[in-house]
């Protein structure tokens, strides 16, 4: 957001990027912390997106409802205060508390699930869902909602014929909209602000 790092969605975790000199977050089940940690830092170069993915556990789409940080694995869902995203309810969101009080509904897809928990290739009906709320008590003040899909090898930045960008080398933000006091995309007085708006907006191929 202002150069701190902040959230879209990596344990499900935090990823910042900074893209066109604003900085913003974005939640999102892609890779985990363990074994791409330069992931949530590198994209601070590219807009804010706080990434956030779903760690993984021993029978993690087996146990059914939502365990106390707010994942339900088996739903493939995340529906809490942004707090648990990271499996630590310690009133912040790795450390920073900025979106703590936030509320988040994260989805992602079968596709997805396959590809991130269980070795399956990644596809276009890969997708993750985030949607941020902090109009809330204690929250940010601000809401953003991210749609993305894997779409295969790409530069960081780069701006698809669509209307989305990429993240992550093989992802593509194809909705990146909300409201916020500070000017992200372009000035607008704080007001609604569309970063990216793919046409069609859908998900899959």
């Amino acid at each position: 957001k202002t150069g701190r790092e902040v959230k879209i969605s990596v344990n499900i975790g935090v990823r910042n990027c900074n893209k066109g000199g604003f900085m913003r977050r974005i939640v999102s089940i892609v890779f985990s912390l363990t074994r791409f940690p330069v992931v949530l830092f590198l994209v601070i170069s590219v807009p804010f997106l706080v990434l956030i993915v779903p760690p993984a556990h021993a029978g993690h789409d087996t146990v059914p409802g939502f365990d106390q940080y707010g994942y339900n694995y088996k739903a493939k869902v995340f529906v809490r205060l942004a707090d648990g995203v990271d499996r630590s309810l310690d009133n912040t969101v790795w450390g920073d508390p900025t979106y703590a009080y936030d509320h988040l509904v994260m989805k992602w897809s079968n596709a997805w699930d396959d590809a991130r928990f269980h070795g399956a290739p990644w596809t276009p009906e890969a997708w993750t869902d985030n949607e941020w709320n902090g109009k809330v008590p204690n929250g940010s003040g601000e809401t953003w909602h991210y749609k993305i899909q894997w779409v295969g090898a790409c530069a960081d930045g780069f701006v698809f014929p669509d209307g989305g960008y990429c993240i992550w080398g093989e992802f593509e933000v194809i909705m990146d909209q909300g409201v916020s006091d500070t000017n992200y995309c372009y000035p607008n007085n704080g007001g609604h602000q569309f970063c990216a708006l793919a046409t069609p907006n859908g998900f899959g191929p």
